[in-house]
């Protein structure tokens, strides 16, 4: 081999190998990034297989199922708290199911309601009482396999009615 080709093969050679371990480096730390968000459990408890807890502070994404009679809206403003659990097959709130509150500040999509998946971007906190909660800044709603719009759901009888709010709760913002 002469010492032309040695030299382009030692460096395609040395490039390929130095992709390789920055494709790696990168892979290995978003490696605990890759989930999609977290469940009220998986908060308390840490994930299944590696235990991982998400820290206080830590900007998170959590889902789950919005428990029934949870729900509390400030009639001043925009504010709302609400208990989400953990989506399981059948769905059944019980007493022992792991809740995490969490708090938003803003106006909640259309198709947020009791019962019903919700995904919330914010921050974990501890409360004074010790109790784990997430600061939303964002929440969003899936729509179960039974979407309809409006206008089918009102033609085949259905009632929806969407959230309205006073004057005073979009005035107000603390």
């Amino acid at each position: 081999m002469n010492p032309r080709r040695k030299k382009r093969l030692t460096i395609v050679a040395s490039l390929l190998i130095g992709i390789g371990v920055v494709s790696g480096l990168v892979l290995y730390a978003l490696s605990q990034n890759i989930d999609l968000f977290y469940t009220p459990s998986e908060i308390t408890q840490g994930k299944k297989g590696s235990g991982l807890k998400p820290s206080i502070g830590q900007r998170i994404r959590i889902g789950g199922l919005v428990v029934p009679g949870s729900v509390q809206r400030d009639p001043n403003n925009l504010k709302v708290t609400f208990k989400l659990s953990d989506m399981k097959m059948p769905i059944v709130f019980d007493k022992n199911d792991l809740l995490i509150s969490v708090y938003y500040d803003g106006i909640l999509p259309d198709l947020f309601r009791e019962g019903q998946g919700i995904v919330a971007n914010g921050t974990l906190i501890r409360g004074k009482s010790g109790a784990l909660h997430v600061e939303a800044s964002e929440v969003l709603a899936k729509h179960d396999e039974n979407y309809m719009p409006t206008e089918l759901a009102d033609s085949d009888g259905k009632i929806h009615k969407k959230l309205e709010y006073s004057n005073t709760q979009l005035n107000n913002k603390y």
